[in-house]
């Protein structure tokens, strides 16, 4: 089955390039479509997180890898499949994060902490609420803690 999705917002400003780690910190804004009315956003500022929907537009379908690898051609750790892995290399490499909201002002969500760059499509949003998040015991093996321990770092501590 085919799905058509059309973009509701866009990222502006925050990071600009795409970037393994060292995504914490940086503010940017999700831009609401002038298509929709700003009643679509009435009460969101009570929220302090957002669940956003956007995807790896710089990405191409070349770059789909429907096998298993190691994350980040590191051989430190386990050769997982692509359903694994939490990037552009996904068949419709689509991502969600989790953004804090800061403010409101118009049709712009002021967030921090979006992993997205500069210019991309936002196909969904919406608030988060405790209750509609994971139940019971998460579990992970150890490499994505060990892979990720600077994903959240802020970007002015990334090595030069």
């Amino acid at each position: 089955m085919k799905l058509t999705l059309e973009q509701v917002a866009v990222v502006v400003g925050g990071h600009t390039e795409v970037a393994d780690d060292y995504q914490g910190g940086v503010e940017s804004i999700i831009r609401l479509n002038a298509d929709y009315p700003l009643e679509t956003l009435q009460g969101i500022e009570e929220f302090s997180h957002l669940q956003v929907l956007w995807h790896f537009h710089r990405g191409s379908d070349e770059d789909v890898q429907l096998h298993a690898r190691h994350p980040r051609g590191d051989d430190r750790w386990p050769a997982t499949g692509t359903f694994v892995h939490r990037n552009h290399r996904r068949p419709n490499r689509l991502a969600v994060s989790f953004p804090r909201l800061l403010r409101v002002d118009g049709r712009d969500l002021h967030v921090t902490d979006l992993d997205a760059v500069d210019g991309t499509p936002v196909y969904d949003l919406v608030v988060l609420f405790d209750e509609m998040g994971p139940r019971g015991e998460r579990r992970q093996p150890a490499w994505p803690g060990e892979m990720l321990v600077n994903y959240w770092s802020p970007a002015g501590e990334r090595p030069r």
